[in-house]
């Protein structure tokens, strides 16, 4: 019964957790990373042909971004999941590998006119497709046997539709634990979700700390009062109002607000402003939202039974092709632009940022959390020249945050959520954190609950059984080296995948175990050859 560490540790994103128990291989979670790493990756230690189960938390994609990656590489088990993650992740999966193409398509178009080495990308929108097939969900807080001696129950967290923490209940041995993963937890009063429900037990906790050292404000933001002056004072200038948001949460509840401002005439003379939301993933995600009002929260559900759209109003339009894209920045009349993707790392919303950065007359809204290395954490932070596309931006916009808007937990939320449980746990793993957050957090729970708690770096392993580290994990960081680090960056998704043929190929040896003579030495010959041919 063994925990191992291998993402969102010691950083916020790329959360994802391997459990060895009752003979099975599972992973909770298995995200991409957006911004730089900070600390060395620590590779699944088995090829992802031996993997049983995928729990998975929710569909963002710094949690379920690398499944397709696995299923390319051999992962053929049961991704199990709630019905709205499910449907999330058959239209996000699906954009990531589009992204993931367009960008290989792209940088090849530029490697071919220099003679650099070709992009491979991550994987395909086939490979998305081939994930999506093993999705099998079940319903909130149903419990089910996974296999013989595991049983896990999905909770509802708050934090996206259809987002959960996952407990799990393990006996092997004759020894019964049971291991709690948070996934991330929600803020409350958010619009539309539910409120983060809550878990009374666990021997062991994973939890979230992306907001482990912050406090969201005690007075309840008035997010219809500040989003309606940014858009009035910007539309006053003639400007467009250009708002970098996750297409999956955060937009549809900005379309919630934006729908209440337009149905109470708060901006009495530009209430006929249209509304763009540029993102093929944002319109598909929306259409599941609108089809999972069960999941709603009482004041959505109302809005709903009265016959009423919670995220629908006039004058809004959805941009799926590029050409409609293209035509949003030509036409001059002030407008609100809600695209992807929320931390301007990838989507539509690097050519929003192009056509508007420099416009003194516009805004820029960030409406959510932006990783440290991710260019919107860069524009926040009050860079004056940005570079999109290979060309220097200056920032002449306005640029704003609307504070509050969160879909994690602050630290006190995620205290509040802790002391749900009756018993403490033996030891609680605080993770999906910056660097030095996650151990402020850790020490917060040893100092205030008198918690056995602490931060685990990336590849620790950790016995279940006998509650304690068996493998220390690795805090060393990547070292910087401008020129060598970009190149290893053009190679590194097909030095992943030679990582993985290794993996592989160690498999196949071990199945060849008590073969005849004949056929291993031919075998090894062949291994043999393979050597003396690329050994440099």
């Amino acid at each position: 019964m063994k925990l191992t560490f291998i993402g969102a540790a010691h950083e916020v994103t790329g959360s994802c957790h391997y459990l060895e128990a009752c003979g099975k291989h599972i992973l909770i979670d298995c995200g991409l990373e957006q911004g730089p790493d900070l600390y060395e990756n620590q590779e699944i230690p088995i090829n992802p042909s031996m993997i049983d189960y995928i729990l998975l938390t929710h569909a963002h994609i710094d949690h379920s971004g690398k499944i397709p990656l696995l299923v390319k590489n051999g992962f053929k088990g049961e991704i199990i999941c709630t019905f709205a993650t499910s449907d999330l992740c058959s239209i996000m999966l699906r954009d990531s590998a589009h992204i993931q193409e367009s960008e290989a398509e792209w940088r090849n178009r530029k490697a071919l006119r220099s003679g650099a080495p070709l992009y491979e990308p991550l994987y395909t929108v086939q490979d998305a497709m081939n994930a999506v097939a093993l999705l099998a969900p079940i319903d909130y807080n149903q419990t089910i046997q996974l296999c013989e001696g595991i049983e896990l129950r999905f909770t509802d967290v708050g934090h996206l539709l259809g987002s959960s923490c996952i407990e799990v209940w393990i006996t092997e041995g004759g020894v019964s634990k049971k291991i709690v993963f948070s996934g991330d937890v929600g803020n409350i009063d958010q619009p539309i979700i539910k409120d983060p429900q809550h878990v009374d037990a666990a021997d062991y906790l994973v939890i979230e700390s992306t907001y482990g050292n912050r406090v969201h404000s005690t007075v309840k933001p008035d997010y219809i009062k500040e989003l309606t002056r940014v858009l009035r004072e910007t539309f006053a200038k003639g400007g467009n109002v250009v708002i970098p948001s996750f297409a999956v949460g955060r937009t549809q509840e900005l379309l919630y607000f934006i729908r209440q401002i337009k149905e109470e005439r708060m901006l009495k003379n530009y209430n006929d402003f249209p509304v763009y939301v540029d993102s093929p993933l944002a319109v598909e995600a929306t259409n599941v939202f609108c089809d999972s009002y069960s999941d709603f929260d009482d004041e959505a559900t109302s809005l709903i039974e009265n016959g009423i759209n919670p995220i629908a109003f006039p004058n809004l339009y959805v941009s799926v092709t590029s050409e409609e894209s293209k035509a949003i920045n030509s036409d001059p009349a002030p407008k609100v632009i809600i695209s992807a993707s929320g931390m301007c790392e990838a989507g539509r919303i690097r050519h929003h940022l192009k056509h508007n950065l420099w416009r003194p007359e516009c805004t820029i809204l960030f409406v959510g959390y932006q990783a440290v290395g991710t260019l919107g954490r860069a524009i926040t932070d009050g860079a004056t020249d940005v570079k999109l596309f290979d060309e220097k931006i200056h920032i002449s916009a306005e640029i704003e945050q609307l504070h509050g808007i969160s879909g994690h937990a602050d630290n006190e939320g995620l205290l509040k959520w802790m002391k749900s449980f009756k018993a403490p746990p033996k030891h609680v793993f605080v993770n999906h954190g910056e660097d030095t957050v996650c151990e402020i957090y850790a020490a917060r729970l040893r100092d205030e609950l008198g918690l056995s708690a602490s931060a685990p770096y990336n590849g620790e392993e950790y016995s279940l059984t006998e509650n304690k580290v068996l493998v220390e994990g690795n805090r060393e960081k990547i070292v910087k080296n401008t020129a060598s680090q970009n190149a290893s960056r053009r190679v590194s998704t097909v030095y992943e995948r030679l990582l993985s043929a290794q993996k592989r190929l160690q498999t196949v040896v071990a199945h060849n175990e008590g073969g005849a003579n004949k056929d291993l030495a031919k075998f090894a010959d062949q291994i043999i050859a393979l050597c003396e041919k690329w050994d440099r």
